[in-house]
């Protein structure tokens, strides 16, 4: 099975929660460990077993977000869905200098909107999934990352390039 997950076969499946709010934009982050080699050859299989991807990454691509970063535009309420794919390797999705609202994980509310306080991280183990929802304050551009640094540092981060309309 790590093998199959590593070499990229899982997704998302999205149940929304009963009277879920619209939001004005919505994304999903599949994060998953990225394993370079031949498919299921020695090398590869032998990095999985000792859990030592080559990099981590959302939706496929390491560090992808960089170069084409999601958008929004300030005021908008934005949900972000994320999946924890693994194999073995969960995530603490954090954007910058935008704290969440709303955190939803495993099929409960951990926070919502008119709750006060917030939240800075959406921590997910492997094979868990959830959403976070926030609302950027001003124009700019927005790190989210994984808050696990070593795993943010090797693919799994992006951008939010938020502009007025």
């Amino acid at each position: 099975m790590t093998q199959h997950i590593a070499n990229g076969m899982y997704g998302a499946v999205i149940i929304d929660p009963p009277k879920l709010p619209t939001a004005d934009r919505e994304y999903v982050l599949v994060q998953g460990e990225l394993y370079l080699g031949e498919p299921g050859g020695d090398a590869q299989v032998a990095k999985i077993r000792e859990g030592e991807p080559d990099g981590w990454m959302f939706n496929g691509t390491a560090s992808g977000y960089d170069h084409a970063p999601l958008r929004a535009e300030p005021g908008e309420r934005v949900r972000i869905w994320a999946v924890a794919a693994g194999p073995s390797s969960g995530t603490a999705l954090h954007v910058v200098g935008a704290p969440f609202d709303t955190v939803y994980k495993e099929g409960a509310y951990l926070l919502r909107a008119d709750d006060p306080g917030g939240a800075q991280a959406l921590d997910l183990a492997p094979a868990q999934g959830g959403f976070a929802e926030l609302v950027f304050p001003e124009p700019g551009m927005y790190p989210v990352v994984d808050h696990t640094m070593r795993q943010a540092e090797a693919g799994a981060h992006g951008l939010f390039q938020v502009s007025a309309p």
